[in-house]
């Protein structure tokens, strides 16, 4: 009986724990709550319906390279939705995934100009970057690092139904 009662409070710490960390973690990615679609801007709510079912075809380049011929890139974007002040979730196809990944990124808008503005974000599973990426009409462009390595990107806008 003197080692079921301390068994029990370990466990419903260890639940405790575990609850905090989970709500911690979905917070912190933006997982699950949407901001109310009513609540965007005119901006907002133009560029969440431009990147519904699109893909980012386009090119990126690495410093330090700049005589080798770019590379293609690839990003197929299921949706786009915001989850706070400055948080964005896109919701692309990658990483060999059945169904759509989340990431959640920092993101303002200037004027009718988005721009992704990440420092230093971690992504899971992808690592840590810096990037500034602008979207405006049917194009982006940006730059981006990932540890010591960096670059350019730029490309298309492409709905999927078009999109090659």
């Amino acid at each position: 009986m003197a080692v079921r009662r301390p068994l029990r409070i370990a466990l419903v710490v260890v639940l405790a724990l575990v609850l905090f960390c989970g709500g911690w973690l979905i917070g912190r990615l933006g997982i699950g709550a949407v901001v109310d679609p009513e609540s965007l801007s005119g901006a907002e709510r133009q560029f969440a319906e431009r990147m519904r079912d699109v893909t980012l075809v386009g090119s990126f380049s690495v410093a330090g390279f700049e005589d080798r011929a770019p590379r293609p890139d690839r990003y197929k974007i299921v949706s786009v939705e915001k989850v706070g002040d400055d948080l964005w979730r896109f919701n692309a196809q990658c990483c060999g995934v059945n169904g759509a990944v989340p990431f959640v990124v920092p993101m303002r808008f200037h004027g009718d100009t988005p721009m992704i503005m990440m420092t230093e974000t971690s992504l899971p599973g992808m690592g840590t970057f810096s990037a500034r990426v602008f979207f405006y009409g049917d194009r982006y462009a940006g730059t981006w690092q990932h540890g010591k390595d960096g670059g350019h990107m730029w490309g298309r806008i492409e709905k999927n139904s078009r999109a090659r």
